[in-house]
C-alpha cells in the first residue's frame, strides 16, 4: 500500500506539472519561448500542500479525487510488475510513457513531451553544435515527408552527394522517417565522431542509399552577400542559437559596403525563436508592434520593437516559399506591414500557432501550443500563410540547390528584379 501510495503521488505530481501548461503566460522555438516548471504550478498552489507524520499523510478531498484519477496507470503497472515476461520495466521509464501519451493524447504535432536526453539534445540543436551529417529537415505534418533543406558545406552528407529538396526516406534498414518520428531519425543519425551511419534519400522519387561517416558539425544561421547594383543579400535559415548576432553583423556590412536596399531570403526557415523575430524587426523599425499573441481566453500579449535611432531605412524584400513558417512568418509580416517590404515567393506555410518549452523538474521538459499570433495589421496566419506580393512558383525541372546568390534560381532572381523597380 504504502508503494502504491508513492506511486500515486509521483504520477499525480507528474500530471499536476504537465496541467499547468493552460495557464502559463504567453509566449512563443517553432515561435517558441523557454519557461520553468516545477511544483510551483496552478494545480498545486490551488490547494493545501499534503501534511505527513511517519508513515501516513493527509490529503484534502480535492487532491485525494485528483489523484485516483490516476487508479488505472498505477493497475496497469501493477500489473506489468507482476505478469511483464521479461526484464523488470523501469517504474521511470513508465512514467515517461504515460507523460508521452498525454501529451499525444491532445493531437496536437507541436505539443509533445521531452525525455531528459531529448530536452538535452534540443538545446544542443540550438547552440548548433553537434555530431551528424550536416543537414538541416524541414518536416511537414500534413504529408509527413521530411525535406532536406539545407547541406552544410564539407560535411559529411556533402560529400556524400546529398541536396537540398532530398527526402529523407529510411535510416539505417529498419526506419521509415515521417514527421512523427523524425527526432528518432535524428537521433540515430547522430552519434559518435568518426562512426558509420547509411541513410536513404528520395531524389525524383528514386531512392539511393549512402554510408556516412558522422563528423562535428557547425551550424551557421546566416549567409550574405552584395549582388550587383549595390543590393544587400542575407539567407536568414533559421531562428535560433546566435541568428540575431550573425543577421545583425551581415546587415552592417552590407550597409557599410553601401548597400541600396536590403533582400532577405527566408524560404525554408521553419522558424525559430520569437524574441529572434522581434530583434531583427528591430533593426529596421523604430517602436511599434512586431505581432501580438492571443490565448483562447482572449487574452492578448504585444512584441514590439524599439526605437534607438539606429534603424535601418532601406527598400526590403522578402524572399518565401512553402516552407516558410512561424518566426518568419512573423517577421515577413511586420515588415510588410509596417516597413512597406515587398514579399515574393509561393505563399507561407501558414503556422500561426506559438508553442512554450517548460523545463520539467527530472531534466525532461515539454513544448505545448499557448497562443495564435496576428500581424500588426491584425491579419491571422494560421493554415492560411502569406500570400506573396509577386508570385512565382520554382520550375519543375528547376535545379533543387544553387549556389549561393545564383540568379538561375527564378525566385531569386525576381526578387532582385522587384528590388531594383523599386529603387527606381
Amino acid at each position: 500500500m504504502k508503494k502504491k501510495l508513492a506511486l500515486l503521488l509521483c504520477m499525480a505530481l507528474c500530471a499536476c506539472v504537465l496541467s499547468s501548461c493552460a495557464l502559463l503566460p504567453l509566449g512563443g522555438i517553432s515561435s517558441m519561448l523557454p519557461r520553468s516548471g516545477g511544483t510551483g504550478n496552478a494545480a498545486s498552489q490551488a490547494t493545501a500542500a499534503p501534511a505527513s507524520s511517519g508513515n501516513t499523510v493527509t490529503i484534502s478531498r480535492e487532491q485525494y479525487e485528483r489523484y485516483k484519477q490516476f487508479d488505472g496507470l498505477l493497475d496497469i503497472m501493477d500489473n506489468i510488475d507482476k505478469y511483464y515476461l521479461f526484464d523488470d520495466a523501469d517504474h521511470e521509464t513508465l512514467l515517461q510513457g504515460a507523460a508521452t501519451g498525454m501529451l499525444d493524447a491532445v493531437e496536437d504535432p507541436y505539443t509533445f513531451y521531452y525525455t531528459p536526453d531529448e530536452f538535452s539534445k534540443m538545446w544542443e540543436d540550438d547552440n548548433g553544435n553537434y555530431v551528424g551529417i550536416g543537414v538541416q529537415i524541414s518536416a511537414n505534418y500534413t504529408t509527413q515527408i521530411c525535406t532536406i533543406t539545407r547541406v552544410f558545406a564539407g560535411g559529411p552528407a556533402d560529400k556524400a552527394g546529398v541536396m537540398k529538396g532530398d527526402i529523407l526516406y529510411r535510416v539505417n534498414e529498419d526506419l521509415y522517417v515521417t514527421a512523427d518520428n523524425l527526432d528518432e531519425a535524428v537521433s540515430i543519425m547522430r552519434g559518435v565522431e568518426g562512426t558509420d551511419v547509411t541513410v536513404t534519400f528520395l531524389r525524383g522519387g528514386e531512392p539511393y542509399e549512402v554510408t556516412m561517416t558522422r563528423a562535428a558539425v557547425v551550424s551557421t544561421r546566416v549567409d550574405s552577400m552584395m549582388l550587383d547594383n549595390q543590393i544587400g543579400y542575407i539567407y536568414l535559415y533559421e531562428f535560433a542559437g546566435d541568428c540575431t548576432k550573425e543577421f545583425m553583423a551581415a546587415l552592417d556590412r552590407l550597409v557599410d559596403e553601401g548597400a541600396k536596399g536590403i533582400m532577405i531570403d527566408l524560404r525554408d526557415n521553419g522558424g525559430g525563436w520569437v524574441q529572434d523575430a522581434r530583434a531583427i524587426a528591430d533593426f529596421f523599425l523604430p517602436s511599434g508592434v512586431v505581432c501580438y499573441l492571443e490565448d483562447k481566453a482572449g487574452n492578448r500579449e504585444y512584441y514590439r520593437t524599439f526605437t534607438d535611432g539606429s534603424e535601418v531605412e532601406l527598400p526590403l524584400v522578402i524572399l518565401v516559399n512553402q516552407y516558410t513558417a512561424s518566426s518568419s512568418e512573423i517577421l515577413t509580416g511586420c515588415l510588410r506591414d509596417r516597413a512597406n517590404c515587398k514579399v515574393v515567393g509561393v505563399k507561407s506555410y501558414g503556422k500561426g500557432i506559438v508553442q512554450g518549452v517548460i523545463n520539467l523538474n527530472n531534466g525532461a521538459g515539454m513544448q505545448v501550443t499557448e497562443a495564435q499570433y496576428f500581424t500588426p495589421n491584425g491579419n491571422a496566419v494560421h493554415k492560411l500563410g502569406i500570400t506573396p506580393d509577386v508570385i512565382v512558383e520554382m520550375p519543375e525541372d528547376a535545379k533543387t540547390l544553387y549556389l549561393f546568390g545564383d540568379m538561375e534560381d527564378v525566385q531569386l532572381k525576381t526578387a532582385y528584379d522587384t528590388m531594383m523597380e523599386m529603387l527606381k
